[in-house]
């Protein structure tokens, strides 16, 4: 096989998660979604907002980050 620069892929295959939140928590992820549409003139709902919001709070947690890398 050829030495290729990409690597494999990972898995890409999306997990399903279902939560529940209190409803302030929920008020606030909608306030997020409108601010969100406001701010990109794009309109997503929150369920899609989620993933990627969660993505950038583990991204930042620099302790985190730190215990993984130590693995």
């Amino acid at each position: 096989m050829a030495d290729l620069k990409l690597a494999r892929l990972p898995d890409r295959t999306p997990i399903k998660l279902t939560i529940s939140v209190l409803p302030e928590l929920n008020q606030r992820l909608n306030d997020y979604a409108a601010v969100y549409a406001s701010a990109y003139g794009s309109q997503e709902p929150v369920a899609e907002l989620i993933p990627a919001m969660l993505s950038a709070f583990l991204e930042n947690d620099r302790e985190f980050m730190r215990s993984r890398a130590g693995r």
